[in-house]
């Protein structure tokens, strides 16, 4: 039996007691993902991404490990609940505009501590020195650079739309506007290149544009090398005890730890390994993270129906940000109807061998937001669930 038919006989076997719509990760896979992140990133700790994750006993795995510190956070309130739960490193990623929670962190010596706030324009500054009410305690601050590649006299960039920080001047611009206004301080920078990290370098069927992504990327890792560095330079100039300097995504990690100036890399899609990452040259992981869905009807010669599985992803709309019909081998999407809200048609000589109340594995097309739609994990070893762990939402945190 080859590697998937296997797979899906085991997870088969493993949830037989349990009725779909169901979510697992092959704690196997899971561990193997994670090995090769450590393994990538070359002595360099890698910080965990916990939006790509999104299950607390799951980060608290990765993080029992060696190779991994720190937690990246993607919003105020769960960095303020992670902390509280006792993680004592988390970086938030994203700038944030929750008052509230900036006025529970200033007011608990414990939170200050563990949390670090992200910012590129001092009027987050302000925001924040508005919503202490009266908590005095020193906010720690990283400073985000824009790492988008801009090319022809920046009439055209390839990058994510984040920070307006560009260059070191401004970097270290905004490092001296911190280090001058009391109750903050400096300790660290991210720079996450999304374009070279999150963009698949080798989409199946389309290999001019596959020789253009690696292109874009190739050149997009020079330019970038050479600016990281300087701006590190242009910070330390003026906060000489930097903490940390952040870089890179599960799909750049070698690359990223490969410069001087980059202390620490982050990474979390990588241990689920969505469908998104089967694009890609730098690695090959093991899909660890799946869903089924039971077979509810059978309307037809070569067809089922699924109950549920329109899950679709973020990002800019598109066939890709569907969830893959991944066990058995061989389904695919009626083109009129997509993924369902309630029932999602499926097509393909296995519909045939399917029973009523058959589960088909999916792939989500990205890791943790997976997780918003299940209120718990099956952790499967081997054929059988050793464990269920609650999801955010199974906690009750839906951050986003």
């Amino acid at each position: 039996m080859t590697a998937r038919p296997a797979d899906r006989a085991r997870y088969d076997r493993a949830t037989a007691h349990l009725d779909a719509p169901l979510a697992i990760v092959d704690l196997a896979a899971f561990d193997t993902n994670a090995d090769d992140l450590v393994r990538r990133a070359a002595g360099k700790p890698v910080r965990v991404a916990s939006k790509s994750v999104r299950c607390r006993a799951l980060l608290e795995r990765v993080l029992a490990r060696d190779g991994f510190e720190g937690v990246m956070s993607y919003t105020l309130a769960e960095s303020l609940w992670l902390a509280r739960s006792g993680f004592e490193d988390v970086l938030l990623a994203y700038p944030s505009a929750d008052r509230a929670g900036y006025a529970e962190l200033t007011a608990d010596p414990k939170l200050a501590s563990a949390v670090t706030v992200m910012i590129d324009d001092p009027a987050q500054l302000a925001l924040i020195d508005a919503a202490r009410d009266g908590g005095r305690e020193v906010v720690r601050v990283c400073l985000e650079l824009d790492t988008s590649l801009r090319l022809f006299g920046g009439r055209v960039r390839v990058g994510a739309r984040r920070s307006p920080l560009h260059s070191p001047a401004e970097v270290a611009d905004l490092a001296r506007a911190v280090a001058g206004r009391p109750g903050f301080r400096v300790v660290g920078i991210m720079a996450y290149e999304g374009h070279v990290a999150g963009v698949g370098d080798a989409v199946a069927g389309r290999p001019l544009r596959s020789r253009a992504v690696r292109l874009m990327q190739a050149a997009a890792r020079r330019e970038l090398a050479e600016r990281r560095a300087a701006v590190v330079a242009a910070v330390r100039a003026v906060v000489p005890d930097l903490e940390f300097v952040n870089g890179g995504g599960t799909g750049s990690v070698q690359h990223t730890v490969a410069e001087d100036a980059v202390t620490e890399v982050a990474a979390g899609s990588g241990l689920y390994v969505p469908r998104l990452f089967d694009n890609y040259t730098s690695f090959r992981g093991r899909p660890a993270a799946l869903f089924a869905q039971p077979v509810v009807r059978r309307p037809g010669l070569g067809v089922v129906t699924v109950l549920g599985g329109g899950y679709p992803a973020s990002g800019a709309a598109g066939a890709d940000r569907l969830p893959e019909p991944y066990l058995p081998e061989g389904l695919r999407y009626d083109s009129q109807e997509g993924a369902g809200e309630v029932q999602t048609p499926l097509l393909g000589s296995p519909a045939d061998d399917l029973l009523i109340g058959d589960k088909v594995w999916f792939r989500h097309a990205k890791a943790g937001e997976l997780c918003e739609r299940f209120d718990e994990l099956h952790l499967v070893e081997g054929d059988a669930v050793t464990a269920t762990v609650p999801t955010y939402r199974g906690e009750g945190r839906t951050f986003l």
